[in-house]
């Protein structure tokens, strides 16, 4: 089974309790709500939902409880961020025992690859699963760029797919049609670029915010490829000051609060990170609270098919 990756793919949050363990029915409770809302697919164990700090038995009950919840609704995608390449292919390998039914890497942690060690890498995980990969494409955050003459020689594997572009470069996406057509799929990783990159011809949004504000985000999706811009463009303003927070160092931090804001999140993180105190908390409440606030009517959206998201 493949992944159509077009749509929303949320980055979820990992839930914690206070005792500092999975919370997994308040996880189920914001995956159901994001099925609901019409997500087109969950992405598990990423930089927002704490990678660096998941225990392996996590992430395998993490994979497996999500997908017991999904029902098979949507495809789990579970995300590699390893240091060394032996641990990244035996990842890839669980993930598929797990059920996981698509995989997004980032490329190696803590060193800094060259071209050729970044390709190789990204490569060698390939040739050893069957799995549809997504490469997460951050120079902002982890300091390797995936260039266009790299992704020439990352497709001839065929199961890389798709790019979580976060270059911040909204001209990467025209770049990247004109050099590879439809081979390659596009999904903007930040969420304060999404509508410019949909509308450059982007094919979803790997999204943040939409772990508090599922319905928004899918309704903006759904209305952009609609071609109903001027609706789609009004709930973007409207989003902006809260999409924001998804491109600071915080942004498990300030997304997990929005969680809390509008009733589906814990604002528990696993240290070295904290929860947000004093002045700072006050700023990104106010923030929160505004957008909270002045929440618009959405159109019927869920009336907007997308295309599925299994081939």
């Amino acid at each position: 089974m493949s992944i159509v990756w077009k749509g929303v793919f949320p980055a979820l949050t990992t839930k914690f309790t206070a005792k500092d363990e999975l919370d997994l029915p308040l996880f189920e409770k914001n995956l159901r709500l994001q099925i609901a809302s019409g997500v087109d697919g969950v992405i598990l164990g990423g930089s927002l939902g704490e990678a660096s700090v998941l225990t392996y038995a996590e992430k395998e009950r993490l994979v497996k409880f999500a997908i017991e919840k999904v029902e098979g609704a949507v495809p789990i995608v579970l995300n590699i961020a390893e240091s060394a390449t032996r641990d990244a292919l035996q990842l890839a390998a669980d993930a598929k025992n797990w059920g996981a039914e698509g995989l997004m890497m980032l490329p190696p942690m803590r060193y800094a690859a060259d071209d050729r060690e970044t390709v190789t890498y990204f490569k060698t995980v390939a040739d050893s699963t069957d799995l549809p990969i997504m490469i997460y494409n951050n120079p902002v955050d982890y300091k390797t760029l995936v260039t266009l003459d790299m992704w020439e020689e990352l497709l001839e594997c065929s199961n890389i797919q798709a790019v979580k572009e976060s270059t911040r470069d909204v001209t990467n996406v025209t770049r990247m049609i004109n050099r590879f057509g439809g081979r390659l799929k596009i999904l903007c990783g930040v969420d304060t670029l999404a509508m410019e990159e949909m509308l450059l011809g982007a094919d979803g949004w790997v999204a943040g915010l939409v772990c508090a504000f599922p319905a928004e985000t899918v309704a903006i999706y759904r209305l952009v490829k609609a071609g109903r811009i001027e609706e789609a463009l009004a709930i973007y303003r409207w989003f902006m000051p809260v999409l924001e927070l998804d491109i600071v160092p915080k942004l498990v931090q300030y997304i997990k609060l929005a969680e809390v804001q509008t009733g589906i999140g814990s604002e528990y993180v696993r240290a070295p990170r904290l929860t947000l105190v004093g002045k700072e908390r006050e700023r990104v409440l106010s923030i929160i609270g505004e957008c909270v606030a002045t929440r618009p009517a959405l159109p019927d959206y869920l009336s907007i098919s997308p295309e599925k998201n299994f081939a």
